[in-house]
Parts: structure tokens; sequence; C-alpha cells
């Protein structure tokens, strides 16, 4: 009988009927079980990893909305997990919703670009609650804005979640404080909230974190923590 040759256009994917995965390699089929015959594996290190980028992977959607600038690197998503890796690992027990949850940090990335880094500082005074930075006015040029991001942490049926509002703030609203700029406003003695300024001039930043009094994320580090986040995704593996 003869044999008939057919074009087609192959496209790497999985038929899970069939339990099997195809992809192409060096111009050839490959084909393979699509599903692993390894047991899961959940060392301690590997745990570690997978809660950080969890929460790494809630803290941008908390950010994507804003259009935060990470502009260096393959996409703006993996320049901001590069800097949230010095951030603690955030321990969250395996229940409905923990993958949406998010929790305020200290030094939280916000921005990341080549223009002069704003310092600031809380002064958390109920009666002259402000935002201090290290700006005179004549460092700000004509062309930049500056963005003021206030993070607000949450709780809702157990679960933590980060609120964020981001507006940009004209020189008139500031105050001077030593000759330098400032901001002055109730919410900036709020221990349930986190602020960042950032400089932008068209597609050019400053570098910027989260600076916050907001400690309820003490709750989600501890050993404890840890340890109950453990025991309910049924432990570690050797």
């Amino acid at each position: 009988m003869p044999k008939h040759k057919m074009d087609a256009l192959l496209v790497n994917g999985s038929v899970k009927t069939a339990g099997v995965t195809f992809y192409t390699r060096q111009g050839k089929t490959v084909v393979r079980a699509a599903h692993s015959l390894q047991p899961k594996r959940r060392t301690a290190k590997q745990f570690d990893m997978r809660m950080r980028m969890k929460h790494t992977i809630a803290l941008w959607h908390v950010l994507k909305p804003y259009n935060p600038m990470f502009p260096e690197g393959t996409s703006a998503y993996h320049r901001f997990a590069s800097a949230a890796n010095m951030l603690p690992v955030v321990y969250l027990p395996n229940a409905k919703k923990s993958g949406e949850a998010s929790v305020l940090l200290p030094q939280m990335p916000v921005s990341e670009g080549p223009l002069p880094q704003i310092e600031l500082q809380i002064e958390a005074s109920t009666a002259s609650a402000a935002l201090l930075t290290n700006l005179k006015p004549t460092d700000i040029e004509p062309t930049e804005r500056l963005m003021l991001y206030e993070f607000r942490q949450t709780e809702v049926e157990s679960i933590p979640n980060i609120e964020v509002e981001c507006r940009q703030v004209p020189l008139s609203d500031f105050a001077k404080k030593n000759g330098r700029l400032v901001l002055r406003d109730s919410r900036f003695a709020d221990p349930m909230c986190g602020w960042a300024l950032v400089r932008i001039d068209g597609d050019r930043c400053s570098t910027q974190t989260v600076v916050t009094n907001c400690t309820f994320y003490t709750r989600f580090t501890s050993d404890q923590a840890r340890e109950e986040a453990i025991a309910s995704y049924g432990g570690l593996t050797e």
C-alpha cells in the first residue's frame, strides 16, 4: 500500500486524555508522558522558594494595574521579581483564595530606573503626620512628575490583601521643612499604610521602595507561620 505524506503544522502542547505531551526539538517531534511518575518533592528549600514566588506574583498583581516602571530586562515582571527576592518569605496557609493574598512589606519594590532615588521618612505624630523627602524644590525638573503610591493593608475573612491608590502630586501640594519638600496628611500616621513617591520623566523613573510603619506582615514571616503553612500543605519531604 503506498504511503502518503501529509504536511502539517506542529504545535507544542499536550493531550490530557492520552496522557502525553508533544513538542518540537531540532526539527523532530518528541512525545513524552504528560505526568511525571516521580513523587512530588517538597523540601524546606523548595517550600520557601515556592512561598516566595507565590507572594511575589500576588504583589505584582497588586501593582500591575498602575503600570509600574521596571524598564530593564526581559519584562517588567521579571525585573520586579528580581528586586522582590530581597523581601522576607511570606508564609500563607494552603486555603481557598490564599493565592490572591498579599501582605504589605517594608522595602517592597515599586519602580526601578536611573533617576535619583527619593529618600522618604514617615513622621507619624498624629499632630503633624507627614511624609518627609530629601528633595529640594530645585531638584525637580520642569518635565518631571511626582507619583505618590499609597498601600493599605486589609484583611477579609482571614485573607490579607493590599489596596492601592496612585496619584500625581503637584509641587504646590508640598510644604517645606528645613528646605526639603514635605507632604502633610493625617493618613501618614496610619500604621496600616505604606508609601512610595516616584520621580518620572518620560520613560525614565527613580528606583523606589515602600516605606511603612506597618508590622502586620510579621504574622506571616515568623517561624510559627512557617510551621503552620508547611502543615497545611501536608508537610515536607526528604
